[in-house]
């Protein structure tokens, strides 16, 4: 299927690896031009390369920043002044009780997970508004939905990009602006296994995959960690001009562990 992303601008967060290394992948491999970003030229040299392994023809650039901080994303807009598809994907997590969870770790959360997603929204939206088209992508969570017991701080974040998702696509209604956000259930990305590492107790991702789909997450109907390339299709999807009908929603790709019918 073609997506119809030749030529549209592309930023994704939080991009180096994991699903927004995945998303910007696709976004490449379909046409678009995209910005790559991670916190050092390093590692966002290191994703560019692979893109363009994979995808020779690929238009890809980047930006070294963390966007979580004002500045950063200030200096973002003077290199990248418009772009056609914002995706939010950075993010944070960590296991942690909730009696341990301090208030500055709160305060961490919420800018990166949150503001960092508000902050460039605000920066591009008014662009889209003004050119008659745009898409905007929140990468929330299940955990927004089923807050887990083992973060309940991460979970919180996720429930607010919900709600900044739909009452910024409300703000664009007849615009041609898009806004949706897409909830990824657990997926086997890199910072995925190093959480695994963490609860594993030294048994194989294989073995504890079985364990945690049985009691951790039993709801879910694929009783397996999801791929991020999984992921990455419905975004891009969502990003498509094929999507235009598609707004103020919460599309889930969680292998059906959020159990509800709508």
């Amino acid at each position: 299927m073609d997506l119809q992303l030749t030529d549209k601008t592309a930023l994704v967060s939080g991009s180096t690896k994991g699903i927004g290394f995945a998303i910007a992948q696709r976004l490449a491999t379909e046409g678009a031009r995209v910005i790559v970003n991670g916190r050092s030229d390093g590692a966002v040299a290191d994703a560019i390369k692979q893109i363009q392994g994979a995808a020779p023809k690929a238009k890809v650039e980047g930006f070294a920043g963390d966007l979580s901080d004002a500045g950063a994303v200030e200096k973002l807009l003077k290199r990248f002044p418009a772009v056609d598809i914002l995706v939010n994907n950075l993010g944070i997590f960590e296991p942690k009780p909730f009696d341990e969870i301090p208030d500055e770790d709160w305060r961490r959360f919420f800018e990166v997970n949150v503001l960092s997603g508000v902050r460039l929204s605000r920066a591009y939206v008014k662009g889209m508004k003004t050119s008659g088209w745009g898409r905007v992508v929140f990468i929330s969570s299940e955990s927004g939905i089923q807050i887990p017991l083992e973060m309940i701080h991460y979970g919180t974040t996720k429930t607010a990009q919900l709600a900044v998702s739909r009452g910024l696509a409300e703000a664009c209604a007849g615009t041609g602006v898009t806004v949706n956000s897409v909830l990824p259930g657990p997926t086997r990305s890199a910072g995925v296994e190093e959480f695994v590492g963490k609860l594993s107790a030294g048994k194989s991702f294989g073995e504890f995959e079985k364990e945690f789909f049985a009691t951790v997450r039993p709801s879910s109907l694929i009783k397996r960690f999801a791929t991020t390339e999984e992921v990455a299709d419905l975004v891009a999807f969502v990003c498509s001009p094929l999507a235009s009908a598609v707004t103020g929603a919460a599309l889930r790709v969680d292998g059906g562990v959020v159990r509800a019918c709508f």
